[in-house]
């Protein structure tokens, strides 16, 4: 901001008193009076020029420019492509079609069926034994395998000991899960159900991997029977690749836990009598 300077003070002239010489003893002359005119020198003052501050011109501050705000349109997110079976874009199934021949005619194979069919026959080069359902959203394989004790000395069950063990692997589409039961195949004696179901609640907590069950059923005299299984599952939904790995890891580890609850059951003489019969 530009001041203003205060004006020079203006000088005031002083009154200089000049004192007059000593009277000397003269003789008076007389002379006319003349009288002298005083001369009165005026001295005009000047006023002292008074500094004006230069104005200094303002700046001009320069406008404000207008930014001009650019409205970007968030684009609506836009939902992966997915194919008729739900799967994908990086699907390892998507947008394929897969049918079998059969008695009926072609018969639709989905995703999951695929993946079961692909480890039963592609892999293990067994014939293709899969039913399919009408619709084709649930399949079901059964099959049965042999059961053998270790050779450590260790375990209740030798390699001498050798059971058969019934198997059925379910299939349901809309859930995209692969369930697997594997059945001891003979029915448990009424005066061992209380044994096996203590059995089954103690080695249960300590099975890394699916569980032990007692599951009830009635025969066709209308008798209810009790059989023993092993029930493990697994989701294939969100698996992109590796569908089939994932049933042959739960059917490997499914026997493996099995295997040892059947072991650790058989500390109980009477029940390893009954399965061994």
């Amino acid at each position: 901001m530009a001041t203003k300077k205060s004006p020079a003070k203006k000088k005031v002239a002083t009154k200089v008193v000049i004192k007059a010489p000593a009277k000397r003893a003269v003789k008076k002359v007389a002379t006319k009076k003349v009288a002298t005119k005083k001369t009165v020198k005026k001295v005009v003052k000047k006023p002292a020029a008074k500094k004006v501050a230069a104005k200094k011109p303002a700046a001009k501050k320069p406008a404000a420019k207008k930014v001009a705000k650019k409205v970007v349109k968030q684009a609506p997110s836009k939902a992966p492509k997915v194919d008729q079976y739900g799967l994908e874009q990086d699907d390892e199934f998507y947008g394929l079609y897969f049918a079998k021949s059969t008695n009926k005619g072609l018969v639709e194979v989905k995703p999951c069926t695929f993946s079961l069919m692909y480890w039963w026959k592609g892999l293990l080069g067994y014939p293709d034994m899969i039913e399919i359902s009408k619709g084709s959203n649930t399949a079901m394989l059964q099959f049965e395998s042999t059961f053998g004790g270790g050779d450590s000395g260790e375990t209740e069950l030798t390699e001498k000991d050798v059971l058969d063990i019934d198997h059925i692997i379910e299939v349901d589409e809309e859930e995209m899960m692969i369930s697997l039961y594997s059945y001891v195949p003979i029915p448990v004696p009424e005066k061992l159900v209380g044994a096996v179901s203590l059995a089954i609640l103690n080695i249960n907590p300590e099975t890394r991997y699916g569980s032990l069950e007692l599951c009830s059923t009635e025969n066709e005299e209308g008798e209810t029977e009790h059989f023993l299984r092993y029930r493990a599952a697994t989701y294939l939904r969100g698996i992109k690749s590796g569908k089939v790995e994932a049933i042959e890891s739960m059917v490997t580890n499914g026997s493996e836990f099995f295997g040892l609850a059947l072991d650790a059951m058989c500390v109980n003489k009477s029940i390893k009598k009954w399965l061994l019969s």
